[in-house]
């Protein structure tokens, strides 16, 4: 975590090893989820002509969706009946109780929070990873969801955050030797009891 910092500028010339994309995959696959419910899917997204595409719907972050090696789209299901045959073929009767009798019952955008909730359990993961690989990283929020679903052709799912990932140009204004981090005190945060 001293190591990692969200980079604003890429080196688009520097290719991540095939091999570190398929470990950032197996990293995502193993994330953590509330019941092990994993409702979520992620697109790694290469191809110039799409990551251009992904660009133009990416807002301040357009430069580097352009210039990382790749963008990977964290998308939830936005399907409660797919879902809910998903984790019946592969989760305990338990597990599946506790998300009929605790979480089908509430509306739909909090059962949709509830999902959202689990990718970003996978994103605080996937960004640890990245920093603890050498791969640099910009977690963005900045995206039209939809046009992303469009972009991708989700069927079941839509896109709620997405991740640059790359190598840092050498004058990223932004990497920690030109602006240190800027954190509150761990008295200020953390309670001890």
């Amino acid at each position: 975590m001293q190591r990692r910092y969200t980079t604003k500028k890429y080196d688009s010339a520097k290719s991540l090893k095939a091999g570190q994309i398929e470990d950032l995959k197996e990293i995502l696959r193993l994330c953590p989820s509330s019941i092990n419910s994993q409702p979520w899917q992620f697109t790694f997204v290469s191809t110039q002509s799409v990551k251009e595409q992904l660009a133009e719907v990416s807002w301040h972050n357009t430069q580097r969706v352009l210039d990382c090696d790749t963008i990977v789209v964290f998308n939830r299901i936005d399907n409660v009946l797919l879902f809910e045959q998903q984790i019946e073929s592969r989760l305990s009767p338990f597990a599946v109780n506790y998300f009929k009798d605790y979480v089908k019952p509430l509306p739909i955008e909090k059962i949709n929070t509830w999902f959202s909730n689990q990718v970003y359990l996978a994103l605080g993961v996937f960004l640890s990873a990245c920093a603890e690989m050498g791969i640099d990283s910009t977690p963005m929020e900045g995206i039209e969801p939809d046009k992303y679903d469009d972009i991708l052709a989700l069927k079941d799912y839509t896109s709620l955050v997405a991740v640059a990932i790359g190598y840092r140009d050498p004058e990223d204004a932004n990497q920690l030797s030109k602006k240190p981090k800027a954190r509150r005190n761990l008295e200020e945060i953390i309670q001890h009891i």
